[in-house]
C-alpha cells in the first residue's frame, strides 16, 4: 500500500502542479470573458417570450449548420465548465447559463429564466450590462 501511495507523490511534480494551475487560471479568466461578451451581446428582451429566435437568418444552410454545430459545441464545454466552478471558485451559474444560451436544446427556456431570475444572478448581469451603456434585461 505504501508503495503505491509513494509512487503517485512521486506523479506529482512542481512542474505538473505549476502547469495544472496555470490552465485552471487560464480556464477562469476565460470563461469570464466569454460570460461577459455573451451577456453584453444579448438583446435586452432575450428571456422574454416575446423575443423572436432565427440565428444567422440571411446566411446560407452550410454556414448556419456550421455555426450552429460549433455554437453546441462551446455551449455544452461552458456547460461543463460551469459545472466544475460550482464545487471550485468561479461563476459556476453564471457560465452554465451562458452554456445553455448556446445550446439548441427544447426545454432550455425554463431552466434559462430559473437561473437568469436569482436575484443575484440577475443583479450581476445587468450591472455588468449598465458598465456598457447596455439596458437591463427584461423578463416575464
Amino acid at each position: 500500500m505504501t508503495e503505491i501511495l509513494l509512487g503517485v507523490w512521486e506523479t506529482f511534480t512542481w512542474q505538473r502542479l505549476m502547469v495544472g494551475a496555470g490552465l485552471f487560471v487560464l480556464s477562469f479568466f476565460l470563461s469570464i470573458l466569454i460570460v461577459a461578451i455573451v451577456i453584453v451581446k444579448i438583446p435586452a428582451n432575450y428571456f422574454s417570450s416575446h423575443y423572436q429566435r432565427d440565428f444567422l437568418p440571411d446566411s446560407s444552410w452550410i454556414t448556419r449548420w456550421g455555426a450552429t454545430i460549433v455554437k453546441n459545441v462551446i455551449g455544452v464545454i461552458l456547460v461543463l465548465a460551469g459545472i466544475v466552478m460550482l464545487i471550485g471558485p468561479g461563476q459556476g451559474i453564471l457560465t452554465i447559463l451562458i452554456g445553455l444560451i448556446m445550446i439548441d436544446i427544447p426545454g432550455k427556456r425554463p431552466l434559462e429564466a430559473r437561473l437568469i431570475k436569482r436575484p443575484a444572478v440577475l443583479s450581476a448581469v445587468n450591472a455588468l450590462r449598465s458598465r456598457y451603456d447596455k439596458p437591463p434585461l427584461i423578463l416575464d
